[in-house]
This record gives C-alpha cells, structure tokens and sequence, in this order.
C-alpha cells in the first residue's frame, strides 16, 4: 500500500450578523391625529437576534415573536408583516447555523489531525518493515557467503584427503617441515569453525529477522486499516463542515434578499400609509363638521327652549322639563362580549420604528359573533372605509357638551346600514377585513371627531 500523504487544512468559519431592519415612517393608520408625530428611530439599526439551538427553536421563537407584536402591528400591511417575520426567521436561523458550523469545523480539524497521526504511524511502520526486510537481505547475503566458504573448505578437505595432525605427520619430511604442517593445519582448522560459527549466527538471525519481518508486516496492516478509518472520518468531516458551510451561505444570501424585499414592502408600505391618512382625514373631516352641524342645531334647540320657558314663565304656564346630560361614564354598554385584548393608547411600532396611537379598544372574539351598539343612536356611516375594513359609526347626540360618535370596525358582515338602533341591537359581526391580523372587533369612540379613550364613557 502506498503512503497516505498527511491532510493539513486550515479550519475557517463564516461569521455572519444579522441585518438590521431600517425603517422610517412618519404616520400611522389609526392615528388620524398624528400625521406629525416624531419619527423616534429613523436610521438603520441592527435588530436583536437571540441565539438558537437549532432550526425548530428558531421558529418557536419566532412563534412567540408574533403572537407579541400582534398587538402592535394591528393596521400594518400583511404582506409587511409577512416580509418582516420571514427576515425574522432567517436572522433566528442563522446562529444555529453557525452552531453547526462551528461544531462540524472543529470535527473537521480534529479528524484531519487524527487521519495525520495515522498517516505518520503508517509511513513509520512501512518505514520499518522496509528496514527489517534490508537487514534481511543483508544477513541472507551473510548466510549465503558463509555457506560458500564452509562449501569450499568442505571441497578442499575432501580434494587433501583430509588435514588431520597424523595425515600432516606422515606426509612430513623434516621435522621443520612437520612442524610447519601442524602450524597451517590449526590456521585452516580455525578459519573452518570462525566460518561454521557466522554460519550458525546468520541463520539465527535470518531466523529472528523474519519473525521480526511478520510482526511488523501485522503492525502495518493494523496502521493501514487505522489510517483508512482515519482518512474516510476526514473525508466525510470535511464533507459535513462543507455542507454547513454552504447552508450558512444560503441563509445569509437569503437574509440579504429578505432584508431587499423588506426595504422594498417598506416603500409600499409608506405609500399605503399615505393614502390610509387621507382616508381617515376623510373620515375624521366628516365626523368633525358633522359635530360642528349638531351642536349649533343643538345650541338652536336650547335657545329656543330657552325662549320657550322665558315665555312660559312670562305667561304663568309650567315651564317645560328639559331632561340633563346623562353622565359620561356608564353611559355606553360593552359592545361586545370578547375579552379586552388591547386598550386605547400609544404603541411602538416594531418594524417602522416609530410611536402611533391606538385610537380605540380591541375586543378579542371569534369572525361571526355579534357586535351590538353600545348606545341608542343613528347609523351615519357604514361599509368599507380602507384599513379598517366594514365600518360602521353610530351617532349618539350631543353629550356633556362633545358630540359622541361609536365607531365599530373590521367587520365580517354589516347587518344595519342606516336609520336609527337601539341599545344592544347587532349592527355587524366580528371580522378581520382590512388592515386586521385576526378576528377582533376595534371599537372607537369620537368626541366631536376627535378619537378617545372608549372607557371615558364605558
């Protein structure tokens, strides 16, 4: 098996903050009246991202988000809304992401150190398998030389027809020269056993080099099937950081075209808003000269009761009873039987980042229950008036000095159109027609056209 050459990749993860929603705006769909409240946030401003574990908290949160803001976004575009809460998920989604990331990056670097270590202990084992298979081969060259020379000698002696001392002795001549072949045949005779001896000693370490050779031979493949384990946790790894990697990319690309998109809606928005203002200056104009019309018919009805009673005290007759004002408070009956989900007052809005005031009190009830008058009166006005969507607006006469005027919006259905009503008769039913984000009803009360807190006179 060839070496596996050692993976070094420098881990990086992408660091993304979520884009801020800038938004400006100057009025607001149910405050006639502010047309020119302060814009209290104008410019860009990064929106806060609380961390998420994981894909499906990110929604929870998101959940929890609207059903909060419900509240505050009543008169706001749904496909506003609609744009605002989906950058609001991808912005959720993107920590989780990050997460993930960061968890597969620190997966990838540790399994590639890992798959390193393998390939290093690998090359060391090959490495010294291959050193054992060499000296190997160098103690087989040994054991062959020595096999050659014992054969040699073996051949000699067989050729001398032996070199012992008594062959020596009686080939000898001289006793110089006996002497002399006793001395040549010990010389040989120790070169015989030296050459016998490194042939025993290379064939014990042959032998030994080989069962090195065989252990060694398993350490490798231990190490190959270790560094292949290595190598396939490396790669898949690798595979898993890339992977979220290139979803961390995708949420940021769509979080940037979110974040477009919304920019875009907000300039609709705006010009919606516009043309809701003019709506409701419309509507606000009507019910002002309406009130201007009652009270001066009012301040001529008075004076002529006036006259009336100066002329009957004059001439001695009873003078005529002229009923009072009934009180403010207590004078309207609830005019539905939903529970209060929001009251009269200024809210914050959290897309367009600016104050605008809720000029009326939601009552919380299900499309299709019944929405009754809170007062006797006359129907002045009914059907679609813009955002509020099916309107109907009750007048009560002149009260405590203000002409008092119901106003009963974002009906399903209208039931009465004109003509007079008495206390507690189903004018309409609950809806969410308009600029609604659920079945509510959002009742309003007009002094002299001028919107007020509804419990002023609840």
């Amino acid at each position: 098996m060839s070496a596996i050459s050692p993976r070094r990749r420098a881990s990086h993860s992408l660091r993304l903050t979520a884009l801020g929603v800038a938004v400006a705006c100057s009025v607001g769909l149910a405050t006639p009246s502010l047309a020119a409240a302060p814009v209290l946030q104008t410019a860009g401003r990064a929106a806060a991202v609380p961390a998420a574990k994981d894909p499906g908290t990110a929604k929870k949160q998101v959940d929890k988000e609207v059903a909060k803001l419900k509240e505050q976004l009543e008169g706001t575009s749904a496909s506003l809304q609609d744009a605002y809460f989906a950058l609001r998920r991808t912005q959720l989604a993107l920590p989780a992401a990050q997460a993930v990331l960061d968890k597969a990056t620190a997966a990838q670097a540790k399994a590639d150190a890992h798959n390193d270590e393998m390939t290093v202990a690998l090359e060391v084992a090959q490495a010294n398998e291959d050193r054992a298979v060499d000296a190997l081969a160098t103690t087989r060259r040994d054991l062959a030389a020595s096999r050659t020379r014992v054969a040699r000698f073996a051949a000699q002696l067989y050729q001398d027809q032996g070199m012992g001392q008594l062959s020596v002795a009686l080939s000898a001549t001289t006793p110089e020269d006996f002497a002399s072949r006793v001395a040549i045949s010990d010389t040989v005779m120790d070169v015989q056993n030296q050459s016998l001896a490194k042939l025993a000693t290379a064939r014990a370490a042959a032998t030994a080099q080989e069962a090195h050779i065989k252990a060694l031979q398993a350490q490798v493949a231990a190490a190959k099937k270790q560094a292949e384990v290595a190598l396939a946790k490396a790669t898949a790894a690798r595979a898993d950081a890339a992977a979220a990697k290139a979803k961390l990319e995708a949420l940021a690309r769509k979080q940037a075209a979110q974040s477009r998109a919304l920019e875009a809606q907000k300039a609709r928005e705006k010009t919606r808003l516009a043309g809701a203002q003019k709506e409701q200056a419309r509507l606000q104009a009507v019910l002002v000269a309406r009130a201007k019309a009652a009270k001066a018919a009012a301040a001529r009805r008075a004076a002529a009761a006036r006259r009336a009673a100066a002329a009957a005290r004059r001439a001695g007759r009873p003078v005529p009873h002229v009923p009072s004002a009934p009180s403010a408070n207590g004078f309207l009956s609830a005019p539905s039987d939903g529970w209060i989900s929001s009251e009269f007052g200024m809210r914050y809005h959290p897309i367009l980042h600016y104050w605008r005031l809720h000029a009326g009190r939601d009552y919380a009830a299900n499309c299709g229950t019944p929405i009754r008058a809170a007062a006797p009166g006359t129907v002045i006005s009914a059907g679609w008036a813009g955002g509020y969507g099916q309107r109907v607006e009750v007048d009560h006469g002149i009260l405590r000095g203000v002409d008092l005027v119901t106003a009963y919006n974002h009906m399903e259905r209208i039931v009465v159109r004109g003509g007079h009503v008495s206390r507690g008769q189903v004018v309409g039913y609950v809806g969410t027609t308009g600029e609604s984000t659920g079945c509510h009803l959002h009742f309003e009360t007009y002094e002299d056209g001028v919107p007020k807190d509804p419990r002023r006179w609840l």
